[in-house]
């Protein structure tokens, strides 16, 4: 008969699998949006990703596209199967922690465990881990090749080695633990810094165990030793130790003339000989806590030591390299994330503050040709005392953060905020919004994958008010409350009957959930959800739903007296409600069938013409098309330049390097001029009687650092300025014509200057980069922007380009002001489209299409809908309707959804006379927008942007039916628009009709 460690293992095993299994099975098969594709990128070719890097986690992924054999198009679904293992692992590890928990709440003897206790024990593991194998946000990260997979099982596996040692009584053994933790903790480091939050709770068990007679005052003391133990990690060795070294190296180097690298190499053999000498004098003085102190820092050191593949790696100047930390002070503003800036924490300014001083602090060094040369000089900002407070929540003075920070307190413009209402928001947006929302996602129920979709309970299920566009959503998941219910049973049980180890696991759910949220004082909108930060707190919360099947069983073993028939049916009652989980997350979590984020990425790149240079903007814009690239090695002749980049040193000179098939970029600009530090922001002052300044002559006199360009300032920063915004560039006419660049249908519009207007107060180095490299280009390579890198750059081009199908073309050419439209070249567009163009997946109506991949949908639907635009002006009916018809074919409404794209496009269905495929769309689009201001003004919803635009579009509708002929289907749109939002508020729209 199996021993209780026999059955203990063996289901764990049985968990892990069917956890592991339901992950391949659902698993990404490519790139999916935001980070996967970049991290695929670095890890197939072991690059550097942004700060502050994920070393190990990169070479474990390149271990797994191994299995690949070769085909590109296989490693980034092999690299997702990483991330199903590491993410069954973490089932494995939470199975085994409940399990131990549940030993500690029943004071078990190691094999003394009886029938009862083991069933008992098995029930809750099995419940409380597949509760979490199925749960909302774990299972997002569980199958993208993300870090959060791996983070999640290094959490796991340290709390559960925590538990281990606690059991264990030979000191020599405890002491071998210890050490093997503090391994895995280096490792972690190397994936996310999210394990290292763990250490204050983990130091109630060293406590508890140590000390048989706890206090509250020895809990606090021991909390807080944890807490210094983290503080040494993240913020003494991580960064500490190369920010000593950087010290001395520069001082050895600038100070004493030695040559580069010395300071490193004496620094090293200081620390790692102070470090052996500590040890050896631990040894021979049989000092056994301060060996096992000094054996585990080594071998975080150790662990740590998978850093040295970033400074490596980026030496070798792979074509990812961000922030290019080849040596040492690169390296550590690396490190320190510099370039994401600085959020107050515990004192700070609230956001109506005024700048009210500006200094130059440390210096900010660059490495030169034979020392460390000073480049800039970091800035200490000083804002209006009578303006800042302590624990700042509403720090943000970013224009659009205020106006938020406004809406969400109710302030009026000018009104100031008290510290009632920092904290207000503190508790309403920080910890209601994006910490116990999500929370409740998990553990009650998710009313849709819309934006800023509230959590639903019990009372929502029994309820009959939801619309249809809401409970055909793949996401509207209703738990009934029930994984929440029964995790506050095991909070309530465990709390009573082994408050120790409540204390343990209260501290773990706090420590990773309500602090983390505190110490990331979260600005009052970010890019997308951020549920996956806090997968540690619904992992600790799972455990209590494993002592929630104990506390039940101990109920019902109270009543029979029988604890083994108590387990099981503890065990069969709550097992349902993993299933229940299972069943209503599964559609929205498998992600099969789906390839929208690779398939836009390509046709960004298919929209270029060969060895194309392509500016994009955010995160979604990139990471795929690195990930394309990079991988599956398509269109490698374009050259991709992320916007927000051109603004750094590293990444210009990075594009002076021909990378794959794509030459280097030509610049008249010299390093010097663009180095850190070195025209950073330019200003816009604008001399009296110049109105213009020619592009090429301006360019020269910034290049040799012309006196009449500088700027007067109290610092010791050189600040040059722009004196005119109107930029006029010289076109080559004759380059051009040998080109042939100009469509025919263009060039009546050639214009021999293009004024490269400057569009605010000053001029970005990025947008001075651009600017240089459209004279410097002189029309040798094509330049193409796409949409979010057009409305964004700094100076006004939007005359001057043509839309080639997803991107826009940069031509010598004008808009005429009669042409309201943008310019679309469209036989290119269209050929584009049809021939060029992937949609896999997007007709399949049972794939899961998230919001990132309906707004894509979006936008190559708003493209078609120009290139239609283009083709009636031309008067060619038969293609406008070949090319609405095909938008229908490939991305339909039972599979994305129409949305505001689908309904610009009703005017021209009607154009070519496809009425029938007009009104269906003004039907369905009409009735999720009316249903959507019926369930607002029902629910007392305040209006957000897609309830705005609901109303815009039916507003929109109206008059459209009524010039159409359709006067009943108007009317009755318009009674419906009357009946919420009254006469006045259902007329005139603000959509253009095209």
């Amino acid at each position: 008969m199996l021993n209780y460690k026999q059955i203990n293992n063996l289901t764990g095993w049985v968990i892990f699998l069917v956890a592991t299994l339901v992950y391949i099975l659902t698993v990404e098969q490519t790139a999916s949006f935001w980070d996967p594709g970049e991290f695929i990128a670095v890890s197939y070719k072991l690059q550097v990703p942004h700060p502050p890097g994920a070393p190990f986690f990169l070479l474990v992924y390149r271990m797994f596209s191994v299995f690949a054999f070769g085909d590109p198009l296989e490693i980034a679904y092999w690299m997702n199967v990483g991330s199903a293992v590491f993410s069954g692992f973490t089932i494995l590890f939470l199975f085994w922690s409940i399990t131990l928990f549940g030993r500690r709440l029943f004071k078990i003897e190691e094999g003394k465990e009886d029938r009862g206790q083991i069933i008992s024990l098995m029930g809750a593991g099995v419940v409380g881990s597949l509760v979490y194998t199925f749960s909302d946000s774990f299972w997002f990260s569980a199958v993208e090749s993300e870090v959060y997979a791996m983070s999640s099982f290094f959490t796991a596996i340290v709390i559960w080695a925590f538990l281990k040692w606690d059991v264990i009584k030979d000191p020599k053994e405890e002491n071998r633990w210890m050490i093997f933790i503090a391994y895995l903790v280096g490792l972690s480091i190397g994936v996310h810094l999210l394990n290292l939050v763990t250490l204050p709770a983990l130091a109630l068990i060293y406590y508890f165990k140590k000390y048989h007679n706890p206090t509250f005052k020895g809990s606090i003391f021991a909390m807080f030793l944890g807490g210094v133990a983290l503080i040494i990690i993240n913020n003494l060795i991580i960064p500490g130790l190369p920010s000593l070294a950087g010290s001395m190296e520069i001082f050895f180097v600038n100070s004493l003339g030695l040559p580069f690298g010395a300071g490193i190499i004496f620094f090293a053999i200081l620390f790692l000989g102070a470090l052996f000498f500590a040890y050896r004098y631990s040894r021979i003085k049989e000092k056994a806590i301060l060996n096992t102190v000094l054996l585990s820092l080594i071998f975080i050191l150790i662990g740590y030591g998978s850093y040295a593949l970033i400074v490596v790696r980026a030496n070798q100047d792979p074509i990812i390299n961000e922030n290019a930390p080849s040596d040492i002070v690169s390296y550590v503003s690396y490190l320190k994330r510099e370039q994401y800036g600085y959020r107050p924490l515990l004192h700070g300014q609230y956001f109506t503050a005024d700048l009210v001083d500006q200094e130059e602090g440390d210096p900010v060094y660059m490495k030169g040709k034979d020392k460390y040369e000073i480049v800039d000089y970091e800035l200490k900002n000083t804002y209006d005392p009578a303006k800042t407070t302590i624990l700042p929540r509403i720090y943000s003075t970013q224009e659009n953060h205020k106006r938020i920070y406004r809406s969400k307190l109710g302030l009026r413009e000018g009104q100031e905020p008290t510290f009632g209402d920092n904290l207000y928001f503190m508790f309403t947006h920080q910890l209601g919004h994006m910490y116990w929302r999500y929370f409740m996602w998990n553990f009650s129920g998710r009313e849709s994958d819309f934006s800023d979709a509230p959590w639903i309970g019990i009372g929502d299920a029994l309820s009959d008010k939801y619309p249809d566009y809401i409970k055909e959503n793949k996401a509207h998941n209703n738990y009934l409350m029930l994984p929440l219910i029964l995790g506050i049973i095991g909070l309530l049980f465990q709390a009573k009957v082994d408050p120790k180890s409540f204390y343990v696991n209260l501290m773990l759910f706090l420590m990773m959930g309500v602090v983390l949220v505190l110490y990331l004082n979260s600005p009052p909108v970010e890019p997308r959800e951020r549920d996956y930060i806090y997968v540690g707190s619904f992992y600790a919360f799972a455990i209590w739903i494993g002592m929630g099947v104990l506390a039940i069983g101990n109920m019902i073993a109270k009543a029979n007296k029988n604890l083994a028939v108590a387990g099981i049916i503890a065990t069969l009652i709550t097992l349902p409600i993993a299933g229940l989980v299972a069943s209503q997350n599964w559609n929205d979590h498998n992600r099969k069938g789906r390839y929208f984020s690779v398939d836009s990425a390509r046709n960004f790149l298919a929209s270029c013409a060969p060895n194309a240079i392509l500016f994009t903007g955010g995160d979604n814009d990139t990471f795929p098309l690195w990930y394309v690239q990079e991988v599956e090695g398509f269109r490698t002749d374009v050259r991709v330049i992320v916007l927000s980049y051109f603004d750094t040193d590293w990444y210009v000179e990075q594009m002076t390097r021909p990378v794959n098939e794509s030459d280097a970029l030509p610049f008249s600009l010299a390093p010097e001029r663009y180095q850190k530090g070195t025209n950073d922001v330019l200003y816009v002052t604008e001399r009296e009687g110049l109105n213009a300044i020619s592009v090429n002559e301006y360019l020269k006199l910034l290049n040799s650092g012309s006196e009449l360009l500088r700027m007067q300032t109290g610092g010791k920063s050189v600040v040059n300025m722009v004196p005119s915004r109107n930029l006029i560039l010289d076109v080559d006419s004759s380059a051009v014509a040998s080109k042939n660049i100009i469509p025919a249908e263009f060039a009546p519009l050639f214009t021999p200057q293009m004024n490269l207007q400057v569009k605010g107060q000053y001029v970005t180095k990025g947008t001075l980069m651009l600017i240089d490299l459209i004279t410097t280009n002189n029309w040798e390579r094509p330049i193409y922007f796409n949409n979010t890198s057009l409305a964004t750059i700094g100076i006004n081009l939007d005359e001057h380009v043509v839309m080639e199908g997803l991107t826009y073309r940069l031509l010598p050419i004008r808009k005429p002001e009669f042409i309201r439209e943008e310019l679309v070249n469209p036989d290119l567009a269209m050929k584009n489209f049809i021939e060029n163009f992937a949609f896999r997946g997007m007709d399949n109506p049972d794939a899961y299409l998230d919001e990132e991949y309906r707004r894509f949908a979006s936008n190559h639907r708003s493209a078609l809908n120009s290139i239609v635009i283009a083709l009636l002006d031309q008067n060619r009916m038969e293609d406008a309707a070949k090319m609405l018809n095909y938008g229908l074919k490939v991305m339909p409404n039972e599979a994305i959804p129409y949305d505001l794209s689908s309904g610009q496009s009703v005017p021209l269905f009607f154009e070519v006379g496809e009425d029938e495929k007009a009104l269906d769309i003004i039907d369905k689009v009409s009735k999720k927008s009316l249903d959507m201001i019926e369930f607002y003004t029902e629910e007392g919803r305040p209006y957000d942007r897609d309830m705005m635009i609901s109303v815009e579009m039916v507003k929109y509708f109206i008059p459209l039916l009524e010039e159409r002929g359709y006067q009943e289907k108007a009317q009755e749109l318009k009674l419906r628009m009357e009946k919420f939002l009254g006469p006045e508020e259902s007329g005139g729209s603000l959509i253009p009709r095209n």
